[in-house]
């Protein structure tokens, strides 16, 4: 993908992460970053953390998000943020995607 202002849907790359999970970069600078995550019913974001702050978006489905301790279900319409270095990760419910904005950008997403 080349760095345009103005990016389409039919010229994203899907890239198949395997374990029902699929990712498209929609759109990056070295600062920003934002890349929506395609999940399979039941697929698992294995609990994680990073350097970059992160704030996600519920497209559509349903999941169980933890955040440290904290468990919640989110869908469609909701969100969350995590802070640098908090552990996280999410359940896939029911069939969805998410739309993850990192900053800086995610340099191993590349």
């Amino acid at each position: 993908m080349d760095k345009s202002t103005h990016i389409f849907k039919d010229d994203i790359n899907i890239e198949d992460l395997g374990e029902g999970i699929s990712r498209q970069i929609l759109g990056h600078d070295n600062e920003l970053m934002m890349v929506k995550v395609n999940f399979e019913e039941g697929a698992i974001g294995k609990s994680h953390s990073h350097p970059h702050r992160q704030t996600t978006y519920v497209d559509s489905g349903v999941f169980e998000v933890s955040l440290g301790s904290d468990v919640r279900t989110l869908k469609e319409g909701d969100a969350f943020y995590a802070a640098p270095d908090e552990v996280h990760g999410v359940l896939c419910l029911q069939k969805g995607s998410l739309i993850d904005v990192f900053n800086p950008s995610r340099e191993d997403f590349l």
